[in-house]
């Protein structure tokens, strides 16, 4: 046993596990505690709003002993006398809010979307603080946008130029001023509704005409930033990349790097916040896909699903309720190819989709 470690976030189990395969034991806060997160922790607390999470910190931590401290989403700027492995809050503050990153971008000639100008339509509206791309919207006139902020009332927000092109991310470690990229990444969307440019899944590698340029800009951004361990940088990759956010916590596509590269991203996590960094970006040895699966309807976890993983992870619990939209679980395939990795994804879905239409 190499260590305690306490994972901290909204959601924490894909940490969780890759620390848990790193060696270490581990103790979780987390919104969900599903099944297979409570396979690799000693101990877990669970809350509901992310004001509940210094509680919840507490509350394991005075049960424990920890050694170090990691957060995921949600807890990235959370201050506690827990010893600190990641990024610093008063670091990662500038990085949080969309604004700051924007100039942070424009301030090192990364390229990024530049700001729209006043009554300039169609652009992206987005809040200037959050994760998974939840409430991003595009809005093509002056009334549109006065429907945006009277659905979220006080919330600031900023408009860029719309950009085509795919979702897509670099995963990085950094020590605080050298960066390696770990992995390229394509995003999955959900694609429709409020949440139609939110998160739901990654397929790792990304090959594509300017991954060269990707991954020599998200070095360079994260580099700069003076983040520590796990970062990950979103790009839109068209004819050139732009670059969208910089997330200075661990990212949603760890599953999908690991079963691509077959590296632990928790041990270089911990590697980089001790100084030490990859020589050079490790070579995919296939690749991987995951997708989220969201509820279609109101339903009650009927079945145990226990034995479809690793094809599967965030288990649910039986009796478990989601209601129409919230994610369920996620789901994987793997194979030489991406075509490979997406039908096996896709008969796993298939096979799932099976239980959920008796729920």
């Amino acid at each position: 046993m190499k260590g305690r470690v306490l994972v901290a976030g909204f959601a924490t189990r894909h940490v969780v596990q890759s620390a848990y395969r790193a060696g270490y034991e581990v103790y979780a806060v987390d919104h969900f505690c599903d099944q297979d997160l409570c396979w690799y922790t000693k101990d877990r607390a669970t809350f509901e709003e992310l004001d509940e999470i210094p509680a919840a910190i507490e509350t394991i931590a005075s049960n424990h002993p920890i050694d170090m401290f990691v957060v995921t989403s949600g807890a990235e700027d959370l201050k506690t006398p827990l010893p600190l492995f990641g990024t610093p809050g008063d670091q990662v503050a500038r990085h949080l809010d969309k604004l700051a990153i924007q100039h942070f971008f424009e301030e090192h000639n990364i390229p990024v979307p530049r700001l729209a100008a006043e009554g300039e339509y169609p652009c992206l509206i987005k809040p200037r603080r959050g994760a998974g791309g939840w409430r991003n919207q595009i809005i093509s006139s002056k009334d549109e946008r006065r429907e945006w902020k009277e659905s979220w009332p006080g919330v600031p927000y900023l408009c860029q130029q719309v950009v085509d092109g795919q979702p897509c991310s670099v995963s990085c470690i950094g020590d605080g001023s050298r960066a390696r990229a770990i992995a390229t990444n394509e995003q999955l969307l959900r694609s429709e509704g409020e949440r139609a440019f939110g998160f739901a899944g990654s397929i790792t590698p990304f090959p594509h005409e300017t991954t060269e340029a990707m991954v020599h800009y998200a070095e360079q951004a994260v580099s700069f930033s003076g983040c520590r361990g796990s970062v990950g940088v979103d790009f839109i990759a068209g004819q050139n990349p732009w670059a969208i956010e910089i997330n200075p916590r661990f990212q949603a596509t760890l599953d999908t790097v690991e079963m691509a590269t077959g590296c632990n991203l928790f041990s270089l996590h911990i590697d980089a916040c001790r100084g030490t960094i990859p020589d050079a970006m490790p070579k995919p040895l296939r690749f991987a896909a995951r997708r989220i699966l969201f509820a279609e309807r109101d339903l009650t976890i009927r079945d145990d699903l226990k034995h479809l993983a690793p094809r599967i992870s965030d288990i649910p619990w039986m009796g478990s309720e989601f209601e129409e939209g919230a994610a369920v679980m996620s789901v994987y395939g793997w194979g030489k190819t991406r075509a490979g990795a997406l039908d096996m994804l896709d008969k796993t879905i298939t096979h799932l989709r099976r239980y959920m239409s008796r729920w």
